[in-house]
């Protein structure tokens, strides 16, 4: 059956979920930018924060704690491990599995990231009041709830 198509009005504004995209694009450069002018990534970044949550995890524990996938951290901590950041043994315990701690060079970088994110939330946070930010962590988490929630 062919049905008649009805026209739809222009947008009178941008759409929110165009408007929350460009903005995490935009922002999520920015951070990139930040974290590689101090050496890392937001991949490096991640995993480094979740070994100073946790000094020693194994592999999956830690794919886990930053949503990456298994081959695509091995890669990484692979990258990670080279340049001396981390290190990883087998667990005593249970030998299939790798645990990764970090280094005292990774420790080093963990300070220089933490320095880099830092000084982006506070340019992110810029002409904003505090009222102002904890209005938008409320919108954001509730626009989450929105398309996640059935």
């Amino acid at each position: 059956m062919c049905g008649k198509v009805l026209p739809v009005p222009p947008p009178t504004t941008a759409p929110i979920g165009v408007v929350l995209a460009r903005t995490a694009k935009t922002a999520g450069r920015a951070f990139d930018q930040a974290l590689a002018a101090a050496g890392g990534s937001q991949p490096v970044w991640q995993i480094l924060i979740s070994l100073k949550t946790h000094p020693v995890a194994n592999q999956r524990e830690l794919a886990d704690a930053v949503g990456i996938q298994g081959a695509t951290l091995t890669h990484h901590l692979n990258g990670m491990e080279t340049a001396g950041l981390v290190t990883r043994r087998r667990d005593p315990e249970n030998r299939r599995v790798h645990l990764v701690e970090l280094t005292e060079h990774g420790e080093q970088l963990f300070h220089r990231l933490a320095t880099a994110a830092i000084a982006h939330d506070q340019r992110m946070r810029k002409g904003l009041t505090d009222t102002e930010i904890a209005q938008l962590a409320d919108l954001l988490h509730r626009l989450a709830a929105n398309v996640t929630d059935s």
